[in-house]
């Protein structure tokens, strides 16, 4: 047997649900209960995932889904191995439910509770409630150097990742045998796991923008980058949403974007807040690459997602520009680096936690009415009748504009709108 031939023996038994599902068993995940009385004993039972339902697009249950010879239709059928009928009652625990198909999550017998809650943490590390608790914080509290970078990186390495989902087109691991703890972005495609895509770019662009502009011992980087990385890939084989290929692809794929792009990352930011037309060149370029990925498959929360990653690294860069332009981005000259890291004080910690509290309460309000404003704007410029929200946004004529201005807007304020605030009433 060649090499080729074993490579791809290999990769064909990484990507078996079969081994999903007893990694699944090995963590104490077994199979969906067969009636609410069995659950007599001490073990806890759960649907879906925990945590309340996080705002996504709504989805499309008449969607079309489109067949390709290479892979899954994508929507209703991907990675289930028969059609989703109507789900049971509702159950007492936390409810997580697919925005496009209306799928729960399957009500499974969890034994090894510590594993549970672990894992979930590792997934909500790849979700928009981390990155828009983490990126703002990095730029409003540590260091606005590293936190523009880690956007750049974020936004390259996400891009790429959803649209090689839509190129590739391989279905979510089956279920049965594999249990899915998350259904939440079950309609979209499996190869690679963008989640350990992220889980994987942003610890390890965090060690090399850190590291020696800071002052910090090597083996804190060399700990955390396996630790980060580890718990978000493997948290996507707990959830039963990824196969053990679809991780493995993208935390290689990850490496080889770092490799390409990180080089560049530098003289980015630094066109972003230099060039004079910087700002026109940044719209434009995101929104093409915004239009591309749409056309490369059917409708699925992907194209709002990938939509929602560009504007939101437009808004930052544009922001980024207009701070620097009106002098509010400071940068430490060269020689006073490495930076010692401050003791924390209780004055510290409280400028932190005012300047995170006041600045999430700015960029939610800008999103929501930016939201109230495009959603209706859209559609009456695209003659799309509005009084059906979700099937309105089904359209990428209202659902493009709508998240690329939305969170354009939303990054444009955390760099420069909520520092200007800052700026303005002394808390900088």
């Amino acid at each position: 047997m060649s090499l080729g031939q074993r490579l791809a023996l290999l990769a064909s038994r990484l990507q078996e649900p079969q081994r999903v599902a007893s990694f699944q068993r090995l963590c104490g995940v077994e199979v969906p209960l067969s009636s609410p009385a069995a659950d007599e004993d001490a073990e806890t039972e759960v649907r879906g995932a925990p945590g309340e339902p996080r705002r996504r697009q709504p989805g499309a249950e008449d969607s079309p889904a489109k067949p390709d010879c290479c892979g899954a239709p994508n929507g209703v059928r991907n990675g289930l191995a028969t059609e989703p009928g109507p789900t049971g009652p509702r159950r007492a625990g936390s409810q997580r439910r697919n925005s496009l198909t209306g799928e729960e999550g399957e009500l499974v017998k969890v034994s090894n509770l510590p594993l549970y809650y672990l894992f979930c943490l590792g997934t909500e590390l790849g979700n928009e409630l981390f990155y828009i608790l983490f990126f703002p914080f990095w730029i409003w509290n540590l260091d606005p150097f590293v936190g523009r970078r880690l956007v750049i990186i974020w936004v390259l390495v996400m891009y790429l990742g959803q649209c090689t989902k839509d190129i590739i087109r391989w279905p979510r691991p089956a279920s049965p045998p594999v249990i899915k703890l998350e259904v939440f972005y079950n309609s979209e495609y499996s190869m690679p796991s963008t989640h350990a895509m992220s889980g994987t770019a942003i610890p390890i662009a965090m060690f090399l923008l850190t590291y020696g502009r800071w002052q910090y011992p090597l083996i804190y980087g060399l700990i955390l980058i396996p630790c980060w990385s580890s718990l978000v890939c493997l948290s996507r084989i707990y959830m039963g949403m990824h196969s053990i290929l679809d991780v493995i692809a993208g935390f290689l794929y990850t490496i080889l974007i770092l490799i390409i792009f990180y080089p560049l990352v530098d003289l980015i930011d630094n066109f972003n807040q230099t060039y004079k037309y910087a700002p026109l060149i940044i719209i434009g370029l995101h929104l093409i690459l915004g239009i591309f990925s749409f056309t490369l498959d059917t409708w699925s929360t992907s194209r709002g997602d990938t939509a929602e990653i560009l504007g939101s690294g437009a808004g930052i860069a544009c922001g980024s520009h207009a701070a620097y332009t009106l002098g509010l981005s400071l940068e430490p000259s060269l020689h006073m680096l490495p930076l010692a890291i401050p003791p924390l004080t209780v004055t510290l910690f409280g400028k932190a936690i005012l300047r995170t509290v006041l600045g999430m309460l700015l960029v939610l309000f800008v999103r929501d009415t930016m939201k109230k404003i495009t959603i209706p704007l859209a559609c009456k410029l695209s003659s799309i009748p509005c009084h059906d929200i979700r099937q309105a946004r089904q359209h990428m004529e209202v659902e493009l504009p709508y998240r690329y201005i939305t969170y354009g807007m939303v990054g444009f304020s955390i760099t420069f709108l909520v520092p200007y605030v800052f700026s303005f009433i002394g808390i900088s």
